[in-house]
This record gives C-alpha cells, sequence and structure tokens, in this order.
C-alpha cells in the first residue's frame, strides 16, 4: 500500500539549506543530492524501511551512498497513514537523543 509523502517545513528547509552549499561549488552534484534524496523520501511511501529515531516517535533512513539522514515520521488520519518527513540531516551534525541538531 502506498502512502503520501508529505514533507515538513523544516525538512524543506534542510533540503534547500544542503542543495545551496552543495550549488556554490557544484549544481550538478547539488542536482543529483536533491534527486536522490528526494527518491529516498518517495521510497519510504511503499516500505517505511528506516531504524528508530533519535527522537520519539521517528525512524530514520540513510540515503544510499550519501551523508544524509531522512527523520520521518508515520502518521495516521481517517484516509489512512502517510510519511511525514521531519528533517534531511547531514550525518556531520551534532544530533543527540530526543533533540533536533540546531540551525
Amino acid at each position: 500500500m502506498k502512502r503520501p509523502v508529505i514533507w515538513s517545513r523544516s525538512a524543506l528547509d534542510d533540503l534547500k539549506a544542503q542543495v545551496a552549499y552543495i550549488a556554490a561549488e557544484n549544481p550538478a552534484a547539488a542536482q543529483r543530492v536533491a534527486d536522490e534524496i528526494r527518491a529516498t523520501a518517495l521510497a519510504l511511501s511503499e516500505i517505511p524501511t528506516g531504524r528508530p529515531g533519535r527522537v520519539t516517535d521517528t525512524y530514520e533512513k540513510s540515503v544510499t551512498r550519501m551523508p544524509y539522514i531522512i527523520a520521518y515520521a508515520i502518521t495516521s488520519n481517517l484516509a489512512g497513514e502517510a510519511i511525514a518527513i521531519v528533517r534531511v540531516i547531514h550525518t556531520a551534525r551534532d544530533w543527540p537523543a530526543e533533540q533536533w541538531p540546531a540551525n
């Protein structure tokens, strides 16, 4: 069963910042990173295969061959389940349990 994927404002801001940082040096690489992060998030709609997250009620999915983690939650409402992308975080960021990295 395919679930809708919903991006939070924080996740979109994270993605935008990551892509802008890379684009300053290599626009083509920035596009590849953005495409791969989006594809990984979309794949969660069919099979949410992440590990338990560092923040309660979230999960984490590593982006293959890239230093990024997609933090997401599985939400439910009358329409069914959805995948809520909460944050997109570079693995080099300090990320203590139960907190999101500071911007």
